[in-house]
């Protein structure tokens, strides 16, 4: 299992939206990522991915996932590690 979780999502500002609101709420690093995905050839149709580690309480995200999941379905996105 990988030390961090990845918030996927569609559009750039979404993703850009939810990292500063994750940031803002303690949440890190939330570092936002354009990921190409093996074979695409439009690089405009990459999805954004906001990098999550750990939770406010300095707990590891994976112990949270339930709660990163409900929050990137409102956007259509999807959490993987």
């Amino acid at each position: 299992m990988a030390d961090f979780l990845l918030l996927v999502l569609h559009d750039r500002d979404e993703a850009e939206q939810l990292a500063r609101d994750l940031r803002g709420a303690g949440w890190t690093p939330c570092a936002v990522h354009k990921d190409l995905l093996a074979g695409e050839d439009d690089a405009e149709d990459a999805d954004w991915v906001v990098e999550v580690t750990a939770a406010p309480d300095g707990t590891p995200a994976h112990g949270r996932r339930a709660e990163l999941e409900a929050l990137v379905e409102r956007h259509d996105g999807f959490v993987t590690d």
